[in-house]
């Protein structure tokens, strides 16, 4: 089924054919028409699956008439965990709407906030923001709720591990009842659940139509996943060496602390690798190059914290590297989805020490199977990793 068959307006099926779309991927297909009917949605599906694509799409469709847009007043609100994937929403919103007059702007922390103010003195039709700065902005009035058709929650399950909870909640208090809600995540737990029960409050007991794409802990099949157990004194000559061995063209590599991911840029630089790093500590505006690098291919590898696990499309990265095993199932899932992508085939490696054990054997229950795992000459390991136990189960949380 073609784009052109779901209902959206002329202006949206030739700016998507003019970027390459030519078949809705199932999330789209099912979303799209629900969307479009003004009902609520709540959409579960996979990481890479399309899921902006699939709410932007027919917000930008429903808004393709003329409308006197007020002051500091917006038409759409769209929340997002992160400050990048805000920037790559609002980035999809100015590609997709190429053919309309509409206006839409991103708002984040980590910059001044007086040109975001600026713009939004004329009103906005589509607002893409993070629930802190969104608050900071409302706190000094420098845009009102009264007019807001639609909400979008994105990465909603993120959100929620991230501790917006409360921020979301304070800003859903301040919207009209009167309005169409869209929540998408990659996987519905309590706090996301909660998010859906105030979206039926708002529109007096009405449910929101469910869709779920996929089962929330599997993984895009296009991706190559393996893994290496390794010594953790031995992590970044290993690393080195299969960038330099199997000659990567690209890696995102992710790790768990800060001062870690410095330490790795620093010591793959030693060997001739160049790569650089984003995580919290950096500036937004440093941030934001090292990404446009990386996305351009002028950097090829990205030492990353959590903070990037989310809101990067690279479009066809080759892979990605869990150079830290991350504690929770979900984190794993999510990270490993920035590969892959529409369809595409990636790869995912993560290495694997002694004390990853327990965290490996929760991921793998949760993907319902093994991990293959490969053995690397020349890097024997002194702490031998014990088979997996497919049905382990985690005794208690960390």
């Amino acid at each position: 089924m073609p784009f052109s068959k779901l209902g959206l307006c002329d202006p949206i099926v030739q700016a998507i054919e003019e970027l390459g779309y030519t078949t809705p991927t199932p999330v789209q297909k099912q979303a799209i028409p629900i969307i479009l009917s003004g009902k609520d949605l709540i959409a579960t599906a996979q990481t890479g699956t399309g899921k902006t694509a699939a709410f932007v799409l027919p917000l930008l469709s429903l808004f393709n008439k003329e409308r006197t847009l007020r002051g500091k007043r917006i038409r759409a609100l769209i929340l997002t965990p992160t400050r990048e994937l805000a920037v790559q929403v609002a980035a999809n919103v100015t590609e997709y709407s190429k053919h309309l007059n509409l206006s839409s702007m991103a708002v984040y922390g980590g910059v001044d906030s007086e040109p975001q103010k600026q713009r939004l003195i004329e009103g906005i039709d589509i607002l893409v923001a993070t629930p802190g700065r969104l608050l900071d902005l409302a706190h000094q009035r420098a845009l009102h709720f009264d007019e807001l058709e639609v909400l979008v929650l994105d990465e909603a399950d993120r959100m929620v591990d991230m501790g917006f909870a409360d921020d979301i909640k304070k800003i859903i208090e301040r919207l009209p009842a009167d309005r169409q809600n869209l929540l998408f995540s990659a996987t519905v737990n309590n706090g996301v659940r909660i998010f859906a029960d105030h979206f039926s409050a708002s529109k007096m007991g009405r449910r929101a139509v469910e869709i779920s794409i996929s089962p929330e802990d599997t993984t895009a099949p296009s991706i190559d996943q393996w893994l290496i157990t390794v010594d953790k004194d031995t992590k970044s000559a290993l690393l080195s060496h299969l960038i330099n061995e199997q000659k990567w063209d690209q890696a995102l590599i992710f790790i768990e602390k800060k001062h870690a991911a410095a330490k790795l840029v620093a010591q793959l630089a030693k060997r001739g690798i160049e790569a650089d790093a984003i995580h919290g500590d950096r500036s937004q505006a440093m941030r934001e190059k090292i990404l446009a690098d990386f996305k351009s291919g002028k950097l090829k590898y990205l030492v990353a914290t959590g903070v990037a696990a989310r809101g990067l499309d690279i479009g066809e990265l080759s892979r990605v590297v869990n150079y830290d095993l991350p504690f929770k199932p979900e984190e794993y899932i999510h990270r490993i989805g920035r590969t892959g992508r529409a369809g595409a085939t990636g790869e995912a490696i993560s290495f694997v020490a002694m004390g990853d054990f327990k965290n490996l054997c929760a991921i793998e229950s949760r993907l319902n199977h093994v991990i293959n795992r490969k053995e690397i000459e020349g890097f024997p390991v002194r702490k031998v990793v014990p088979v997996s136990i497919l049905n382990y189960v985690r005794k208690s949380n960390r």
